[in-house]
C-alpha cells in the first residue's frame, strides 16, 4: 500500500482533469483514476470551451492530459477503475486496478468527479445517429442545427420543458414521447400554440445515412421529416464502489454539495457531471473541477481565503 497522495482524483473528465491541474499546481500530490469511458464519446464535436469551441472531445482530453505531464507531483492513471473506497483515519483507502488482485493506495482527500451513466431511450437504431445529427444537450449543438427541422425524442415527465427550450432554436419542432405518458394535455396544448407538435405513438425506425437524420418512422405508419434534434438521456450516477459511508445525493441521484464542493462526508468532494444539479457543459464542469482544487488547498491547511 502507498500512502503519498493528498488528493484522489475519481474520474478523467473536464471536472477531474482541471481540478488536477490546480492541485498539481499548488503542490499536492495528486492522483488521478480514470476508467476512460466518457459519456459524451460518441460526440465528434464539443462546443462552447472557450479556446477550444468544435474540439473533439478526446482531443480536448488529451491536450488536458499533455499539459499536465509537465508536473511531477501529478499522476493518471487510465483504463483502471476504484474498485472500492473506504474511509481510514488519516483519510480514504482505495483499491484500484483492471482485475484481481488490486492495488490499495491511501489519500488525505478524495474529489469524485466521475460523471454519469447515461441511457438513451429504446429506440431502434438510435445509436447510429447520436452524436452526429442527434444530441443530448441544447446548449452544446442547438447552434448547429439552427434553424432546421428538429425532433425531440424522450420519455421523461420534464420533455414539455426542454421542448420549449430547443424551440429557440428552430421555427420547426416535433417531439417524439416514443409511447410513453409524459407530456400533460396541457402542455402539449401550450406547446401547440407555439407551434411545437406532440406525437405519442411508438418510434418504430430512424431514417438516414451515415449518421444524418432525415426522417422519424411511428409504429401507426406515420414518418415525420427532420433534420437533426436531441434526445433526453436518463442519467445515473455510480456511487457503488464505496464502502461504509453514504453522501448525501438529490432526487435524481446527484450528489449534494454546497457551494463549494464539498460533500457531507469530511474530506470527500464532488464536481462535474456527478454532482448536483447534473450534466454540464465542459466548460462549466472544468471551472467547477477548478473551484473545487481551490477549496481541498484551503481546507488542507485551515484558511478561507478566497484566492
Amino acid at each position: 500500500m502507498t500512502d503519498d497522495h493528498d488528493v484522489l482524483v475519481v474520474g478523467g473528465g473536464p471536472a477531474g482533469l482541471s481540478a488536477a491541474l490546480n492541485l498539481g499546481r499548488a503542490l499536492m500530490r495528486v492522483l488521478v483514476i480514470d476508467a476512460d469511458r466518457p459519456r459524451n464519446a460518441a460526440t465528434l464535436n464539443s462546443h462552447g470551451f472557450l479556446t477550444r469551441d468544435g474540439v473533439p472531445p478526446h482531443e480536448l482530453r488529451r491536450l488536458a492530459r499533455e499539459e499536465l505531464a509537465a508536473y511531477p507531483n501529478v499522476e493518471i492513471r487510465s483504463r483502471v477503475r476504484v474498485g472500492a473506497l473506504a474511509r481510514a483515519d488519516a483519510g480514504f483507502i482505495a483499491g484500484i486496478g483492471r482485475r484481481e488482485p488490486v492495488e490499495t493506495v491511501s489519500s488525505r482527500s478524495v474529489l469524485l468527479a466521475t460523471g454519469l451513466r447515461e441511457t438513451l431511450p429504446e429506440v431502434p437504431n438510435l445509436r447510429g445517429f447520436y452524436g452526429m445529427s442527434v444530441f443530448s444537450c441544447a446548449a452544446c449543438d442547438a447552434w448547429e442545427l439552427r434553424g432546421r427541422r428538429m425532433a425531440l425524442i424522450g420519455e421523461s415527465v420534464d420533455l414539455a420543458d426542454r421542448a420549449r427550450l430547443i424551440a429557440r432554436w428552430t421555427q420547426s419542432l416535433t417531439v417524439f414521447t416514443n409511447g410513453a405518458d409524459v407530456v400533460t394535455t396541457t402542455e402539449e396544448a401550450e406547446l401547440a400554440a407555439s407551434g411545437v407538435a406532440v406525437l405519442r405513438h411508438p418510434i418504430s425506425e430512424l431514417v438516414g445515412e451515415r449518421g444524418r437524420l432525415e426522417a422519424i418512422r411511428l409504429a401507426d405508419g406515420a414518418s415525420v421529416a427532420v433534420e437533426g434534434g436531441f434526445v433526453r438521456p436518463e442519467w445515473e450516477t455510480d456511487l457503488s464502489f464505496l464502502e461504509g459511508f453514504a453522501p448525501s445525493v438529490d432526487g435524481h441521484g446527484h450528489l449534494v454539495t454546497d457551494r463549494s464542493g464539498r460533500t457531507d462526508v469530511a474530506g470527500l468532494y464532488a464536481a462535474g457531471d456527478a454532482a448536483a444539479p447534473g450534466p454540464q457543459q465542459l466548460i462549466v464542469a472544468a471551472g467547477a473541477g477548478a473551484r473545487v482544487a481551490a477549496v481541498i488547498v484551503h481546507d488542507t491547511i485551515g484558511v478561507a481565503t478566497s484566492h
